[in-house]
């Protein structure tokens, strides 16, 4: 587990900075831009790391996941003058961001004491790993893993924005495609997470109600709809929504690789060992699921 928070932690520093030195110099008012979001993004990181230790609450950092992005985005619009690229970006991350707040909210993840709400019940499960034992391994874990890689990784993969300003191309073809994309995406992240929650919401019904559960439901999981086609819609959906994001900044440079790639690279990564460690929580809870892993793909559908 350390080596792995230690691997992570040095791809979120190399392959950004590995990229960024082998491509076009940002101007001053751009380095001055991305120094400020950097600054934010390390006192969000603090903050999210001190609420979590005094609270005892972990999912700090996820209630900020969706929000976030929409601050940094639009502040790189309003630093470039509102150009017609960046405003179109911050609308598509706007409605992405609201989108999953508005999910996020359902399942009881916000409060109106702020850190409180309910907390990922994977870091419930994680904390008692043998490697955390030690109560500093997990402050230690808390801080660079939870609170500062994922926040560094939250601005790595909105920092196309400024990719996007740097290029001299009005909006064309590739803007309208990439806009498609993120916005076709979104709806299906929506249709993937509505069937999860229809799913969970009938089953819990039924065994409160001290109902048979049936084939269906008794399996515990969703693998109807888009969840019979893929065991992560909504990750796969996640993943293709900042790579259409990224476009952007092809679009406005003309270059397919740019520096602001390691971004989307290192979210799909984090959405691997992510899934990772779910589905090992769900082999070990559902008889049926290892078979479900055997027939339908993680992220993309299984063709033969």
């Amino acid at each position: 587990m350390i080596r792995t928070v230690l691997f992570l932690l040095a791809t979120l520093i190399a392959i950004p900075l590995a990229s960024f030195y082998y491509d076009q110099a940002l101007g001053a008012e751009q380095w001055h831009t991305l120094q400020n979001l950097l600054y934010l993004m390390l006192t969000i990181a603090l903050g999210c790391f001190v609420l979590s230790e005094l609270s005892g609450n972990y999912s700090q950092t996820d209630k900020l996941w969706s929000i976030v992005p929409i601050v940094y985005v639009w502040y790189v619009a309003a630093q470039s003058g509102f150009s017609d690229r960046l405003v179109l970006m911050a609308i598509m991350v706007s409605i992405w961001g609201a989108r999953l707040t508005f999910n996020f909210a359902r399942r009881g993840g916000y409060s109106w004491v702020p850190w409180r709400g309910e907390e990922d019940y994977r870091w419930a499960i994680l904390r008692q790993n043998p490697a955390f034992k030690n109560r500093w391994a997990w402050v230690l874990f808390n801080f660079f893993f939870i609170s500062l890689y994922q926040h560094g990784l939250i601005l790595l993969f909105t920092l196309p924005g400024i990719a996007a300003w740097q290029g001299q191309r009005p909006l064309n073809w590739l803007d309208y495609l990439a806009a498609t994309l993120m916005l076709g995406f979104v709806v299906v992240e929506t249709i993937a997470d509505q069937q999860q929650w229809n799913f969970q919401r009938e089953k819990h019904r039924r065994i409160a109600a001290g109902e048979a559960l049936g084939e269906l439901y008794g399996k515990g999981f969703c693998s109807t709809g888009l969840w019979g086609m893929v065991r992560h819609p909504n990750y796969a959906s996640e993943q293709a929504i900042w790579l259409g994001f990224y476009l952007f900044s092809v679009a406005a440079t003309g270059r397919w690789l740019n520096w602001s790639l390691g971004g989307a690279v290192l979210l799909m990564l984090l959405f691997l060992g992510s899934s990772d460690f779910s589905e090992k929580i769900s082999a070990g809870k559902y008889a049926a699921y290892k078979d479900y892993q055997q027939k339908t793909g993680r992220f993309l559908p299984k063709i033969f």
